[in-house]
């Protein structure tokens, strides 16, 4: 980093994933590593070290007023990107001295038997772990670069999967419907059902719903996959038996940018009429106000019942298409360029489960981060018990980009 021989500034680049995606495959390591583990990695030490001294080298550089009006704009930018990060840096660093300098007064307190003041040094310790975790868990947000459609709302579906023990996947899918309904309330977000078909016995064969609000994409993103149910059937003749059983529903989550630029071709485009079979309003089964739209060329289908007027679904309908084809667009450039790295997006292979809710244990695992919660309910109930699951795995997934990011680096200065 610094000035060149011929005068020009050439700033080394932050942290940039665009080149990598997320992945949960190398998440199964041995000691899963939090923000604390990977601050003392001797890479991150070394790259933010050298983030650091750039920083005061523009600093300088800046207030020697020797530089013409293009390098001071372009180094003010750079500045200003560094700043967070180099002030987030040595807030690290100072609490790390102070928790060395406790360790070593425990140590001595400790010899001279004075209980007292060693417990309060410990308490102090103790709230200084606390105080790094808070601190570089903010400092590796500030490095991961914030994704294009985290702030973008979605259309969150989900769906009943196949299993011998008749409603349990459609009671489990309703269930999973309605825990994201209390979730978006939770979060103050808006929950707009653009499609619901319940099954026969109370339970939920296909939904979707699209959520707005802030940061829906960043903490739903994870979520798609498949979700696993183990639970004793509470009505028919497998709860009289008492026997286990074993269902699924999958979710998908769909970013939707408030712009979206993809043409679609009337004539590629079949459009069907239905009535209603949603749960509620006296129009249901009465008019034919639904509709389902296929895009013959790739087979997408959508459907909306959520308005009375049939164009006020049309159009929902027609949003939600050109949405579903501009993920498609948005998998095969990234695919094109990583043909050999999966992007984790919501519309990704459902077949590999990735949260199991354990009824009989009362247990909810997250197979991806091995991450165990107990209290279903409080799970199911959508609120603070879910978010603390849903911040893991996206600290998880900061702590892994940045990870990968180093490697990547670390491979790239071996061949050099």
């Amino acid at each position: 980093v610094g000035l060149h021989n011929h005068g020009s500034w050439r700033p080394k680049p932050l942290l940039d994933t665009t080149r990598f995606t997320l992945s949960f495959s190398s998440w199964h390591r041995k000691n899963h590593q939090d923000s604390q583990a990977l601050w003392k990695h001797e890479a991150v030490q070394k790259y933010l070290e050298t983030l650091s001294k750039e920083y005061r080298q523009i600093s300088h550089l800046l207030s020697a007023d020797s530089l013409n009006g293009f390098e001071q704009r372009t180094l003010r930018r750079r500045r200003a990107d560094l700043s967070p990060i180099a002030a987030a840096f040595q807030e690290i660093k100072e609490a790390e001295r102070e928790v060395q300098e406790l360790e070593a007064m425990c140590t001595e307190l400790d010899s001279r038997d004075e209980k007292q003041l060693l417990e309060l040094a410990l308490e102090e310790k103790e709230s200084l772990h606390k105080k790094m975790n808070v601190l570089c868990r903010k400092l590796f947000q500030l490095l991961v670069p914030k994704e294009k459609y985290d702030r973008s709302p979605v259309t969150l579906e989900v769906t009943a999967g196949r299993t011998t023990g008749g409603d349990i996947c459609q009671q489990f899918t309703k269930e999973i419907f309605e825990m994201y309904q209390n979730y978006a309330n939770y979060k103050g977000w808006t929950f707009d059902i653009v499609n619901y078909a319940p099954a026969e016995i109370g339970g939920l064969h296909h939904a979707a719903a699209h959520i707005s609000g802030e940061n829906v994409y960043r903490h739903l993103k994870y979520e798609g996959g498949t979700h696993r149910v183990q639970r004793i059937p509470e009505t028919g003749m497998s709860s009289r038996m008492q026997r286990i059983h074993t269902g699924t529903m999958s979710v998908i989550v769909l970013p939707q940018p408030e712009e979206v630029d993809v043409k679609v071709d009337p004539k590629d485009l079949r459009i069907d009429t239905f009535r209603a079979r949603g749960a509620g309003g006296q129009h249901v089964n009465k008019t034919d106000s639904a509709v389902r739209i296929v895009h013959l060329p790739t087979g997408l289908a959508v459907e909306c019942q959520q308005e009375r007027s049939q164009q006020m679904n049309k159009e929902i309908a027609l949003r939600t298409l050109r949405a579903k084809l501009y993920q498609q667009a948005i998998e095969k450039q990234i695919s094109q360029e990583q043909s050999a790295r999966k992007l984790q997006l919501g519309t990704r292979a459902q077949s590999e489960r990735i949260r199991t809710y354990n009824f009989t244990q009362d247990r909810v695992t997250d197979h991806r981060i091995s991450y165990d919660a107990r209290n279903i309910k409080e799970i199911l109930s959508g609120k603070e018990a879910l978010d603390k699951l849903i911040n893991r795995l996206v600290e998880f997934a900061e702590i892994e980009a940045v990870t990968q990011y180093l490697e990547n680096l670390q491979a790239l200065e071996g061949g050099g």
